[in-house]
């Protein structure tokens, strides 16, 4: 690698020159600092910190061996941390096929191998160690196509993040406007048509908690793991003599399953497959609702519904609200069915958008990782 980087030295002070502060991470690579960060704080007179120049690259050393390096593709240089390495290219070699194979499976067991430090120590990859790193690697033309590829696959990445992130906020917006606020009757935003005030409900009126049933002998089980968002994930086969005690809610078509225990990660989910198999764990509130499914579960997705759930929680590492208390809980809800039938199958629309981008961004990235995995030697 020392006949293919340089290291390069450019220190700055964000404050005194403003460039902007960026951080790097495994995740998202070069990342610019957000606003929750207190710029003042960071950017005192005597701090140092490293200029990335366009084209350069930055890597953490400490994380080097998690894959803590990012190329700067921007057309202006930013601030990291004085503790970063940063380096450039020499001539002959593209600097997108090396954005890429920097971060490559390969590449990481490289730097597990050549890393400095103890057992007891976090493994560094300083720049004289990446000097030291022997990698086969092919002419400069096939470099360049190499590096256009990953590119080009990156910035579908990016989009379809933005799209995702997009879509997300919009929801977010939906949720705060088309639902009454807090003391109020109304929301700020109404299909046209409808008027009046909203309702004030507890929970337990607008739905059946926890209706009992006979399990199957085998049955598809939903632990409190297996949704994510509003998204079943994963689940598993069990038999009834051997599943653990907490499967009990069978579900069925329609009904509303809120997680229980720490609620304010926000996993529940409408259970809408035609499948009479499927058994929730005891972790899940079982709600089968009396007003529209898709209206309920946006409701129990409310920031402000959420809040009250967790006044009433009880535990500290894992906090949970029982039943009970669950369905005491007061909703605004709009009294024509026609009006929950309209927000439900808008907040429907969008959860489906939602879950068809996260579906393509997952399955670009797999992607990704596999022509990683295989168009480097």
């Amino acid at each position: 690698m020392g006949d293919v980087f340089e290291q390069t030295v450019e220190y700055t002070n964000p404050k005194d020159d403003d460039v902007e502060l960026w951080s790097l991470t495994v995740e998202n690579g070069l990342t610019p600092k957000t606003e929750r960060y207190n710029r003042e704080f960071l950017v005192k007179k005597e701090d140092t910190f490293k200029a990335v120049l366009p084209n350069e690259f930055a890597y953490n050393p400490m994380n080097m061996t998690l894959g803590a390096v990012d190329l700067n593709l921007m057309k202006k240089k930013v601030a990291v941390s004085g503790y970063y390495i940063t380096m450039r290219t020499i001539e002959n070699h593209d600097n997108k096929y090396f954005s890429a194979w920097l971060k490559s499976p390969k590449s990481i067991r490289l730097y597990k191998l050549y890393a400095t430090g103890g057992l007891l120590e976090k493994q560094r990859v300083q720049f004289p160690t990446l000097s030291q790193i022997e990698a086969t690697m092919p002419l400069y033309e096939e470099q360049a196509t190499i590096g256009n590829f990953f590119h080009t696959l990156d910035k579908t990445i990016t989009l379809l993040k933005r799209k995702l992130d997009g879509l997300k906020q919009l929801k977010k917006a939906y949720l705060q406007q088309m639902f009454p606020q807090a003391g109020e009757r109304v929301p700020k935003v109404r299909f046209a048509g409808f008027t009046g005030d909203w309702e004030e409900r507890k929970l337990g009126e607008l739905a059946n908690f926890n209706p009992r049933s006979v399990l199957p002998d085998v049955f598809v089980y939903v632990d409190l793991e297996s949704v994510v968002g509003t998204s079943l994930i994963s689940s598993r086969i069990e038999r009834k003599e051997t599943a653990p005690s907490r499967a009990q809610r069978l579900a069925q078509k329609g009904d509303v399953f809120f997680q229980m225990v720490r609620p304010y990660q926000m996993n529940n989910y409408l259970y809408d497959l035609p499948h009479k198999n499927y058994v929730f764990s005891t972790g899940y509130a079982q709600l089968r609702p009396k007003i529209h499914s898709y209206f309920l579960l946006c409701k129990l997705q409310e920031e402000s519904f959420v809040t009250k759930v967790i006044d009433r929680c009880t535990g500290t590492s894992y906090p949970a609200i029982n039943s009970t208390d669950l369905a005491e809980i007061d909703i605004a809800v709009a009294a024509d069915n026609h009006e929950q039938t309209a927000i439900g199958d808008l907040f429907l629309a969008l959860d489906n958008q939602l879950s068809v981008q996260q579906t393509k961004l997952d399955n670009l990235k797999h992607l990704r990782s596999a022509y990683l995995q295989k168009m480097f030697i």
